[in-house]
């Protein structure tokens, strides 16, 4: 069973100063497969946090289950409601729309409630997509990027939502390590900015260890480790 904690989006103010999602002894099964085993932790607002381990481990289970699109087999999870939380999320796949542009795959996250209008949101995402050296590019269709590209405007598509959480599952594993930097730079920069709680899962424990932040690493579906990431 997944409980929330209830409220407004004025009630969020005051929820999110306690913790973002609070995990209590969760385990989820996939049949006789357990993909997480007995996972208790919290994530706590304005927090980068890193989620590690190898394939398999149950990385993609765990950001499932904080987005509340798997429910846990035991256990429960405490988290201001999805409809006052406001996540983001990137998936492995992406979900792009092949066959539209760039540009067009991005104007998808605007809402009118968040900006002014839509000359803000369009100088906002030529302002972000020249920090991420894709400003050339916003007119080239899905179908014809590389994985780098894709994966650059999956996740300006995502900050352009203006979210208070960002859930992005393996964000950088089509980019070199000067892209991945430029990126958490991006994440780093929403995070003073916004107090952005970013929710990052990647099988580079070296690459984000050199990044501030908290790293949970996970073998086999269990909580290996917990902590500051200059400390393992």
């Amino acid at each position: 069973m997944r409980e929330v904690l209830l409220g407004s989006k004025k009630n969020y103010q005051n929820l999110k100063d306690q913790f973002v999602f609070y995990l209590d002894n969760v385990s989820v099964d996939y049949g006789n497969c357990s993909a997480l085993k007995d996972i208790t932790l919290t994530v706590n607002p304005g927090e980068i946090f890193f989620v590690t381990g190898k394939s398999g481990a149950g990385k993609t289970t765990l950001l499932n289950v904080l987005a509340g699109d798997v429910k846990p087999t035991k256990g429960r999870v405490f988290g201001v409601d999805q409809n006052v939380r406001f996540i983001s999320q990137v998936f492995q796949d992406l979900k792009l729309f092949e066959h539209r542009t760039c540009e067009e795959n991005i104007w998808f996250s605007y809402d009118r409630s968040l900006y002014k209008n839509k000359n803000e949101f369009r100088s906002d995402m030529l302002e972000l997509a020249k920090v991420l050296g894709i400003q050339d590019k916003l007119g080239d269709k899905v179908k014809d990027a590389n994985g780098g590209l894709k994966q650059k405007v999956a996740m300006l598509r995502a900050l352009m939502a203006r979210p208070n959480v960002l859930i992005a599952d393996e964000p950088t594993s089509s980019l070199d390590k000067e892209s991945s930097i430029k990126l958490f730079d991006v994440l780093n920069f929403y995070n003073i900015k916004r107090k952005l709680t970013v929710i990052w899962a990647s099988h580079n424990r070296e690459l984000v260890k050199t990044f501030p932040g908290k790293i949970v690493h996970l073998e086999n579906g269990k909580l290996i480790y917990s902590g500051h990431a200059c400390f393992i």
